[in-house]
C-alpha cells in the first residue's frame, strides 16, 4: 500500500504520494499551511479515481473535463502528468518517464495508492 508523506520545506510544506515500494508517483505544490496541504490530500483521495486522462502529446487530443490527468511531454522531452482538480487547479504533478506507457502506468498508481493510502508526517534528518 502506498502512502502520503507530508513533510516541512523552506519556503513550507507539501506532500508526496508514494507506492508501495517507496517511489515517489506524485508530488504536490508548495503550500502555506498544513491544513492546505492535507486539504490537498483529499483533494487528490477525491479526484483521482474518477479522472480521465487526457493524452496531450496526441495531435488533436480530445479536451477532458476537470478532474483529469493531463499528459505531456518537458523540455527534455520526457512524458510526466499532472492531475487537476474540477476547479481545474494542479494538484500535483509526476516526475519525467522516457516513455509514455511508464507514465500512464504512474496514472493508474496514483488512482490506485490514492484511495485508501494514509498520511504521514516526515520527520527531518
Amino acid at each position: 500500500m502506498g502512502k502520503f508523506s507530508v513533510k516541512q520545506t523552506k519556503t513550507g510544506i507539501k506532500f508526496n504520494l508514494k507506492a508501495g515500494n517507496g517511489e515517489i508517483i506524485l508530488s504536490s505544490e508548495v503550500y502555506a499551511s498544513e491544513k492546505s496541504c492535507l486539504n490537498g490530500i483529499e483533494s487528490v483521495k477525491k479526484n483521482a479515481p474518477i479522472a480521465p486522462v487526457e493524452d496531450q502529446t496526441k495531435e488533436g487530443y480530445a479536451v477532458e473535463k476537470c478532474p483529469k490527468f493531463e499528459v505531456y511531454t518537458d523540455k527534455k522531452g520526457e512524458f510526466r502528468f499532472r492531475l487537476k482538480a474540477k476547479n481545474g487547479q494542479n494538484i500535483g504533478s509526476s516526475e519525467g518517464y522516457k516513455a509514455l506507457k511508464s507514465c500512464l502506468n504512474g496514472i493508474e498508481s496514483v488512482k490506485k495508492n490514492a484511495v485508501d493510502s494514509p498520511t504521514v508526517k516526515e520527520e527531518d534528518k
